[in-house]
C-alpha cells in the first residue's frame, strides 16, 4: 500500500513512524514533512491545503490511502477533493469539520444532541460580548470562534482580562478566527483527551491521554500548544469512559449523520471531568498534538489498519489491541515561545539517540542544511518514549531530553505531575 500523510509536524511524524511499523506499507510519502520525517521517508513539497494539487499528486504517485493531519487541509475542504476524485481518505468532509473549525457550531450541536457541556454564550461584536462578561463575572473562557493554531483561548481571572481578550479577538489579533467570539463558564475538574475514530456510523474508542497546555511547570503561564503528554490518562475510568461514549460521543455523531454530514476521521474530544461526569470541552477533528505521539507509541503499526478500516466504513469489524503500557511525550520548544522567538538555531545531540520501539525523537519543526538540524518554529522536538509504567516511561523521555544540546530550547521538567503524585 502506498500512502500519502499530509502535515509537517511532530503529529505527522509519529503517524509516518507508525505507518512504517505496518507491514502493509510499501510507500511512505510525506508532504511537506520536516526533518526528521525526511531521515525515515520520502518528504515532497506539496501545498497541503489545494485540494487539486493533492489530488494531482496522489493520482500521479499511485497512492492508494491518504492520511490528512492537520486541521486547515480539513476545514479547507482537501478531504471532499480527494474523495471525489475517487481516492481513500482518513479525515472528515469539511462540513463535518466545523466541528473543530467553529466553536460555535460545535456549541449548537451539543445543545441539538443534549451533549453535556459548558454554558455559552456566542458573539459577533466586542460591545455585546463584553456586557455578557460583565453579567457573568469571572474567571470565565474567551474564544475565538475559527481556527486559532491552539491559542485562541483565554482563560480570563478577572473581568477585565476577559474583555482585554475580547477586543484583541475583535481587533485581528487571532486573524479571520476572532470575526466571531464564544463566551464560556470556566468548568472546574481534570482535563482529558479522549480519541474516537468514526466512520458516519460506527464508533471505537482508541486511547486517551492527558496534555499540559500551559507553558510553565505547575501548569502555570500562557496556553500554548501543547508542552508534553502521556498516555493513558488515569481520570478516564472505564466508568467515565462509558458515560463521554453514551453521552457526548454517540449523541454527537448521531446529530452529524441526521444532519446529512456523516463525520469520518478520528474525532477528539477534549473533555472535563469533575465528580465521575465528564463535559466537553471542545472537539478537535484531527489526532493532538503531542497526543498523538504517545497514542502512536503504544498503538504501533496496527495504527494503519485502524484508520483504513475508518476510511472504508468497517470499523465495526476493527478492534484495538493495546499492551498494558505507558508512554510520556516531551516538548522541546525554542525560548520565547509561546511569545516572540528565534527561528534558526542549531540543535545538536540528536545523533546519538535511541530510535525503537520504546524511544522516539519526534521532529515537529526543523529543517536540514549542511548536515545541521535547526529549529524552525515554537515547539520543535517531541521526546516520546514508553514504559510499563508512567515513571518508566518518564525516565526514558527525560533520558533522551538530557542528550540533546540546544541552548537556545528549554521544556517543562514535570510532564506527568498530576498522575506521578496521585
Amino acid at each position: 500500500m502506498n500512502i500519502l500523510i499530509l502535515g509537517s509536524g511532530g503529529r505527522e511524524h509519529a503517524l509516518a513512524w507508525a505507518a512504517l511499523q505496518n507491514p502493509k506499507c510499501d510507500r511512505l510519502i510525506v508532504a511537506p514533512g520536516n526533518a526528521g520525517i525526511a531521515m525515515i521517508a520520502e518528504c515532497a513539497s506539496l501545498d497541503i491545503e489545494d485540494g487539486g494539487a493533492v489530488v494531482t499528486f496522489a493520482e500521479e504517485n499511485s497512492i492508494d490511502f491518504i492520511i490528512i493531519g492537520p486541521e486547515a487541509p480539513l476545514a479547507a475542504g482537501v478531504g471532499d477533493r480527494l474523495r471525489d476524485a475517487g481516492l481513500l481518505v482518513f479525515g472528515p468532509s469539511a462540513e463535518a469539520a466545523r466541528l473543530e473549525a467553529s466553536k460555535s457550531f460545535t456549541k449548537e450541536i451539543c445543545v441539538a444532541a443534549g451533549a453535556p457541556t459548558a454554558a455559552y454564550g456566542h458573539f459577533i461584536d466586542a460591545t455585546s460580548a463584553r456586557a455578557f462578561v460583565r453579567e457573568r463575572g469571572a474567571p470565565i473562557v474567551v474564544k475565538a470562534d475559527g481556527l486559532a493554531a491552539g491559542k485562541g483561548v483565554i482563560i480570563a481571572e478577572t473581568v477585565a482580562e476577559a474583555e482585554a481578550a475580547i477586543d484583541d479577538m475583535f481587533g485581528g489579533a487571532y486573524g479571520g478566527a476572532g470575526t466571531e467570539v464564544v463566551i464560556e463558564e470556566f468548568m472546574t475538574g481534570e482535563e482529558a483527551s479522549f480519541f474516537v475514530l468514526c466512520d458516519g456510523t460506527d464508533v471505537l474508542p482508541i486511547g486517551t491521554a492527558q496534555d499540559h497546555k500551559r507553558v510553565g511547570e505547575g501548569d502555570t503561564g500562557p496556553n500554548t500548544g501543547g508542552m508534553g503528554a502521556y498516555s493513558p490518562a488515569p481520570v478516564m475510568t472505564d466508568a467515565v469512559t462509558q458515560k463521554a461514549m453514551e453521552q457526548i460521543i454517540k449523541p454527537t455523531m448521531a446529530e452529524m449523520a441526521r444532519r446529512g454530514t456523516p463525520f469520518q476521521g478520528i474525532l477528539f474530544a477534549g473533555l472535563m471531568i469533575e465528580d465521575g461526569q465528564p463535559r466537553l470541552v471542545e472537539y478537535n477533528v484531527r489526532f493532538g498534538d503531542p497526543e498523538c505521539q504517545v497514542l502512536m507509541m503504544r498503538l504501533g503499526g496496527q495504527a494503519v489498519d485502524l484508520m483504513h478500516a475508518c476510511a472504508e466504513g468497517r470499523l465495526a469489524e476493527a478492534h484495538v489491541n493495546w499492551a498494558d503500557d505507558h508512554a510520556m511525550t516531551v516538548v522541546l520548544a525554542t525560548e520565547g515561545y509561546p511569545g516572540t522567538y528565534e527561528k534558526g538555531s542549531v540543535i545538536g545531540g540528536l545523533d546519538g539517540l535511541p530510535e525503537d520501539s520504546f524511544h522516539m525523537m519526534f521532529h515537529a519543526g526543523t529543517t536540514e542544511a549542511d548536515g545541521k538540524i535547526t529549529a524552525t518554529g515554537g515547539r520543535v522536538l517531541n521526546a516520546t518514549a514508553r514504559g510499563a509504567t508512567l515513571q518508566e516511561a518518564r525516565d526514558r523521555a527525560y533520558g533522551m531530553v538530557d542528550q540533546v544540546n540546544w541552548p537556545e530550547g528549554f521544556c517543562r521538567r514535570d510532564i506527568g505531575w498530576r498522575a506521578l503524585s496521585d
